[in-house]
């Protein structure tokens, strides 16, 4: 399943995702149950600790679906990677990525010896090593290493971080990036689009896909047409928020 989710990034296929926020394996299989061609699990934002993260993981490939999970780290360090690969996630997601320096440390972490330095270990994405010889000679080219550009800086070197061997994807975080370029939230301002066409046009021209986050029902189409590769919806919270103000305004709209 691993390998068809990255095989089909990889071909820019158009792919959706959810986006898990709360860290409960019920929500998280639920979520995973609908049909996501993959899940974002968010170790930045989140009260998500490494254990939480594990069982978030076992969570997503319970539901039985083809939903693969990707895991958001804190930050670009190879540590963090290191040790969210060896739980065995489709990839990582890696934040705030603003240089050339800063994506070859990404891919470094994401990449076995001899052209990475991620460290070996026997846990569970190499079936607690049963299946260790294997998952080296294979973990390299299935594991997914997205980089996240969210800042003027990174907008700025895109085109060298998406020409960088061994990025599989690029993501526009919205939120930073508009704050980033002085335009908080202004998601239609000149600026914020600019840098949106930028990065997209990167990502085209590296044969990179591009993806991002939409936060509510009426944002799909909105960010879709970005001109985006793939995207991803939710967070969880905002769509549990999303429906019950959606009940709770049926409700009292009858009485009124």
């Amino acid at each position: 399943m691993t390998d068809d989710v990255a095989t089909r990034l990889r071909d820019r296929d158009p792919l959706a995702g959810c986006w898990l926020s709360i860290g409960h394996p019920a929500s998280a299989e639920l979520l995973a149950g609908v049909g996501y061609d993959f899940a974002v699990l968010d170790g930045e934002h989140t009260e998500m600790t490494l254990s939480a993260l594990a069982t978030v993981v076992r969570a997503v490939e319970a539901a039985g679906t083809d939903t693969v999970p990707i895991v958001r780290i804190s930050s670009n360090d190879p540590t963090e990677v290191k040790r969210v690969l060896d739980l065995g996630p489709a990839g990582v997601m890696i934040p705030a990525v603003e240089t050339v320096a800063g994506a070859e440390r990404a891919v470094d972490a994401c990449t076995y010896r001899p052209q990475g330095r991620r460290g070996i270990a026997g846990y569970r994405a190499a079936d607690y090593g049963a299946n260790l010889r294997e998952y080296v000679e294979s973990g390299s080219e299935e594991v997914l290493t997205i980089l996240q550009i969210e800042s003027a800086t990174g907008v700025e070197n895109v085109a060298e971080i998406a020409a960088v061997e061994g990025v599989d994807a690029l993501f526009i975080g919205p939120v930073d990036l508009s704050a980033s370029l002085g335009a908080f939230g202004e998601y239609e301002s000149a600026a914020f689009r600019d840098a949106v066409d930028r990065i997209v046009a990167a990502g085209d021209e590296a044969e990179v896909p591009v993806g991002t986050l939409a936060t509510s029902r009426d944002e799909v189409a909105v960010r879709d047409d970005w001109g985006v590769d793939y995207l991803a919806m939710g967070p969880d919270l905002a769509m549990l928020a999303e429906s019950a103000r959606d009940c709770l305004s049926t409700y009292r709209g009858r009485h009124e």
